[in-house]
């Protein structure tokens, strides 16, 4: 008879780390309170930016966010060291996009995070946390709302939509044509 020795798990003691839910208030490049999406499914962060260009000195330049957005301020910010990564999306579509390093604050704590910038004015959150950021930093506890979800007065229209015609509804949207 053959015996196995038990495999030996190795000791996890409990990290006391800060716990966040699925959303949180940060601060990056000196603008704070932005709301931020915590999303432990994504790899990378992401951040949104505009009007970036790449400067005859090789640095790169950018704002976040854009006019019209409560949080833009218009100043620009200039990077030497950046990189460029391939991101695909939940639907697989491919983009690629620069990467840089930003400090951020998130719960108190500063941490220096790398994100690739997007334009994320169509997204709920202009910020998007991802696990590589979150590792060995934070707990998520997915079931605390953080920072409420915007409203999408958009959802409301298309339901009275349905509701008050549900025929006419499904031919309108759900039929292929």
């Amino acid at each position: 008879m053959i015996t196995q020795k038990p495999v030996q798990q190795p000791k996890t003691e409990p990290k006391d780390l800060p716990v966040i839910g699925n959303s949180v208030r940060i601060k990056v490049a000196g603008i704070a309170h932005i709301p931020a999406k915590v999303d432990t499914g994504a790899t990378i962060s992401s951040i949104w930016a505009s009007d970036i260009r790449l400067a005859p000195d090789n640095r790169l330049e950018f704002s976040l966010f854009a006019p019209g957005s409560p949080l833009y301020t218009g100043e620009r910010i200039t990077v030497d060291d950046f990189k460029v990564r391939n991101v695909r999306n939940s639907t697989g579509h491919e983009t690629i996009r620069y990467l840089v390093f930003l400090p951020t604050v998130i719960k108190g704590k500063k941490i220096r995070i790398s994100y690739t910038l997007s334009d994320r004015s169509r997204n709920d959150f202009p910020v998007l946390i991802g696990r590589r950021a979150l590792n060995n930093k934070f707990l998520v506890d997915v079931s605390k709302l953080g920072v409420p979800y915007p409203p999408h007065p958009i959802n409301d229209e298309l339901n009275r939509e349905l509701k008050a015609d549900p025929q006419k509804f499904h031919q309108k949207y759900m039929e292929k044509k």
